[in-house]
């Protein structure tokens, strides 16, 4: 277990990631007697997990664009990582991704709340959650017997999107928005997708 934890948090994607949250969240810490700044870390944390779901499953698993270098950016991101699911490399969202992203999110919420702290600390929560995130995924792909009930079925449910059928069980820290989107399934009533490991291939198949 040791050499897991040491090769997650010293993958330099995520010991970047960890470093700024660090950053984030002592700002956070500082300030949080302020209910302004608790219910932004809140608010960032739990609008994580729906766009964690809602990027997954309409973004990651789009039909596969016709251009060259888009198609190129959607291997990096994602469908490299359904043809090689334990390649380590492929578990991690790059930072040229996810860094965009969160400032993205970041001005919005300045642009809303004119707070430079609120903001932080909604990144903050963003982060915290991002980094829970590439953890459970991580885990779903590595050696790693989860120490929880609960920790040992989100990995198997994440183990039927990779093996059983990719147009279902998108969320990887939550099952809630699979529930309420209707795509949580029994994995023995759904049929065994053929494109599960070559998302390139899915033309126009519905998820």
């Amino acid at each position: 277990m040791k050499k897991h934890v040491k090769a997650f948090f010293f993958y330099p994607d995520i010991l970047i990631m960890g470093c700024l949250f660090l950053i984030c969240f002592a700002v956070t810490i500082a300030h949080l007697s302020s209910f302004e700044t608790l219910i932004a870390f809140i608010v960032g944390m739990l609008g994580y997990t729906l766009i964690e779901y809602l990027t997954h499953r309409f973004v990651f698993h789009m039909k596969a664009p016709k251009n060259a270098f888009l198609l190129k950016i959607m291997k990096l991101i994602h469908y490299d990582h359904h043809a090689n699911p334990n390649e380590l490399h492929l578990l991690f969202l790059p930072l040229w991704y996810s860094l965009p992203n969160i400032v993205v999110v970041g001005v919005i919420a300045y642009v809303i709340t004119s707070s430079l702290v609120t903001t932080i600390a909604l990144i903050a929560g963003v982060m915290l959650l991002l980094l829970f995130y590439e953890w459970k995924h991580f885990v779903a792909h590595r050696p790693i017997k989860p120490i929880s009930p609960w920790g040992r079925w989100m990995k198997k449910v994440h183990q039927w999107h990779h093996y059983k059928n990719e147009n279902y069980w998108y969320g990887v820290t939550t099952p809630t928005f699979d529930y309420l989107m209707g795509t949580y399934k029994e994995q023995k009533d759904v049929e065994l997708s053929k494109t599960t490991r070559d998302l390139e291939k899915r033309g126009e198949q519905v998820d």
